[in-house]
């Protein structure tokens, strides 16, 4: 099994290596240096590392994340994830998740794209295509899948279009409904297909993802949870642990960990502040549960991180 599996990483690899090589020189033309691009491209981010990147913080919205070179391990509650050039990563709601970049050098950076899905327009194509199907068992809402030449094609020519601005408006819209119609009718589609399809029950835990994601910082009980999300209580439990590797209430430390962890690097709060900042009444139970998710107590945590980003900005001055 392991055996077919490299080979068929390999062959994909091989399929999409001149494609590649074409996005890797326009993406790292188009970041001219930096390490992340917001591009004109509505939701189309560009992403260079030239350096392996420690565990790090990440709150994925729904989206695609194409690797082009390179390879990256991502930790979601108890579920953990690999993905490299012959995969895409598939998110389909707002998740917390530790993300670590296993392979970039200054000769061979890591090299990626991140483009935000429009959860409308993908039920706009399920309609469109015909692909509604039988209710499918619920699953995680983050999946790993093949990264085929014909998705490689179509993401290089949206990465194309930043050489030509005016041409955005127009095709911009249309190559991102082909990549979503790419995704949404390979392996990996019904996920996504089952999340934006009213009435399933990975829908109902969808919408309980979003209120969760909007009102972290407020105290949970998870029966009201379960009343908005129009689900019994031991079946909410039962398939947000599917969908997101955690229960309500690990999901909403998780989330607000990770804000208090942003606080604390971006707005430079002290670690008191920054729980209070997220939710938490107790600072020893908030300092508690951040060294179990991050590995070290805010204070040291945030200076370990602080001296990795500033030896990564000096090598790359040097590369520069």
């Amino acid at each position: 099994m392991e055996q077919r599996r490299v080979i068929a990483k390999s062959t994909s690899c091989l399929n999409t290596h001149a494609v590649r090589a074409k996005v890797v020189r326009n993406i790292l033309a188009a970041l001219a240096g930096r390490e992340d691009l917001e591009t004109l491209v509505p939701g189309l981010t560009l992403i260079q590392r030239r350096q392996p990147v420690p565990p790090t913080s990440y709150l994925y919205s729904p989206s695609l994340a194409v690797i082009v070179q390179g390879s990256k391990n991502i930790v979601l509650g108890n579920s953990s994830y690999h993905y490299d050039e012959s995969q895409f990563l598939l998110t389909a709601v707002n998740l917390p998740t530790i993300t670590e970049v296993a392979e970039a050098s200054p000769e061979r950076p890591y090299v990626s794209i991140m483009l935000k899905l429009d959860l409308a327009v993908a039920k706009q194509i399920i309609t469109d295509a015909d692909l509604e199907e039988a209710p499918a068992a619920p699953g995680s809402a983050m999946a790993v899948g093949p990264a085929t030449p014909q998705l490689f094609d179509a993401l290089a020519r949206l990465v194309n279009l930043l050489a030509t601005p005016a041409d955005i408006p127009i095709l911009g819209d249309l190559i991102q409904r082909e990549i979503l119609y790419r995704v949404l009718t390979g392996p990996t589609g019904s996920r996504l297909r089952q999340i934006v399809r009213i009435g399933t029950q990975s829908n109902r835990v969808a919408r309980a993802v979003i209120w969760l994601r909007e009102n972290y910082q407020a105290p949970l009980r998870v029966e009201e949870l379960a009343e908005l999300s129009n689900m019994g209580l031991s079946t909410l439990h039962h398939h947000f642990r599917l969908m997101t590797s955690m229960s309500p209430l690990q999901f909403q430390k998780h989330l607000r960990l990770h804000e208090a962890r942003r606080l604390l690097l971006s707005e430079e709060m002290d670690a008191g502040s920054a729980a209070l900042a997220v939710g938490y009444e107790s600072a020893t139970q908030f300092s508690r549960e951040y060294r179990r998710l991050f590995g070290a107590p805010p204070a040291r945590d945030v200076r370990t991180l602080r001296l990795t980003h500033t030896a990564g900005l000096a090598e790359q001055d040097e590369v520069v």
